[in-house]
């Protein structure tokens, strides 16, 4: 049985059936995931006698780090061997990414949900990988883990993590395993990360989107808009047929938030594509109604696509004419570039500039 990913009642289920008391349990549920223990020989708060005997059933398969890709503003994008397990889910071998960015006072660590993807954004370079296959929920909570065992042994941790779900993959489309291990990520008993410093990014799947407002506790909603009308999004974000802008706008209305909780609208600017007065003027129209929101404009990052950047100009015209319209509006510049680390570039690249 692979331990990581497992809930609390799950390992006191699997350590009643071996006859032992529930409360070690709760001592494996801390040491993996409070103390990042990732090894049953690191749990010296279990007997000996027992490590050993759930060495015989249990173990705690990670990813082998592939490669380290650190770039010149200091984000690491780690390009991760999945172990294959004997089940249908992990059978089949993949490779996935997660990026550590650090920041004054802070880490924010990206994370994917899904060894590529399914959805085919025209514009970003893991849709070209097609779907490989789900992740488990041990498998997700991973690229957590191990950025953050990596960098402590690098002194370079601070008290405060952020995680973003916009790595490879659609997070609503592996629902099951992407909240089983947020709940894991969320609990103050576990990883103790803030829901306030989670996000998850949809390109839009609208039934997804209402499940994870039905969750007590959830990550911040992000969806990547990328388009003024549906004639656009249909282009480049084939999704739209599926859950057009009218059906996407109003589940978003829906979507609960707290006192100072926003949903957030991200939209990759593409040079002379998506990037004109016009639509930033259909973009604000498109946020008059939905209460509060706010949207992220990211000039695209290159790759082998045949898109190209918006100029500095049409960022700040964009970004200026949703201020004027009453729209809160940031223009985030993606960390990484130079190893392809950046949003949209995750496609399993290997570079020279490995560490």
């Amino acid at each position: 049985m692979e331990l990581l990913g497992k809930s609390k009642e799950e390992l006191q289920a699997m350590l009643a059936a071996m006859g032992e008391p529930t409360y070690r349990a709760a001592q494996i549920y801390h040491a993996l995931y409070a103390e990042r223990k990732l090894s049953l020989n690191e749990m010296t708060t279990l007997p000996e006698a027992l490590r050993k005997r759930l060495s015989e059933k249990a173990h705690v398969h990670l990813p082998a780090v592939q490669q380290r890709f650190v770039s010149k503003d200091g984000s690491v994008r780690y390009l991760m061997a999945l172990p294959v397990g004997d089940d249908k889910i992990t059978a089949r071998l993949a490779s996935v990414e997660a990026v550590f960015m650090p920041s004054d006072g802070r880490q924010t660590i990206c994370i994917s949900t899904q060894a590529g993807c399914a959805v085919d954004c025209q514009f970003c370079l893991t849709a070209q990988l097609g779907l490989i296959r789900n992740l488990t929920a041990g498998e997700i909570l991973a690229q957590i883990l191990l950025p953050l065992k990596d960098m402590a042994a690098h002194g370079e941790l601070t008290p405060q993590t952020n995680v973003v779900l916009m790595g490879q993959g659609e997070p609503l489309l592996n629902f099951d395993a992407v909240m089983g291990a947020m709940r894991i990520a969320l609990d103050p008993r576990a990883m103790k990360i803030s829901p306030r410093h989670v996000t998850l990014s949809t390109s839009g799947i609208v039934p997804g989107i209402a499940r994870l407002a039905e969750e007590k506790v959830r990550p911040k909603l992000a969806v990547s808009l990328n388009a003024s009308c549906d004639e656009q999004r249909d282009v480049l974000m084939p999704i739209n047929k599926k859950y057009p802008l009218r059906v996407l706008l109003d589940a978003c209305k829906k979507f609960p938030r707290g006192s100072r909780e926003y949903v957030t609208f991200e939209y990759v600017l593409l040079g002379g594509v998506n990037d004109s007065p016009d639509d930033a003027r259909r973009v604000a129209k498109l946020m008059s109604d939905l209460g509060r929101v706010k949207v992220n404009l990211i000039p695209w990052n290159p790759g082998a696509l045949p898109y190209a950047e918006p100029t500095p100009e049409r960022v700040a015209d964009f970004h200026r004419i949703l201020l004027q319209k009453g729209v809160p509006a940031f223009t985030r510049y993606s960390r990484g570039r130079d190893v392809m680390a950046a949003c949209g570039q995750l496609a399993l690249t290997q570079i020279a500039a490995a560490q």
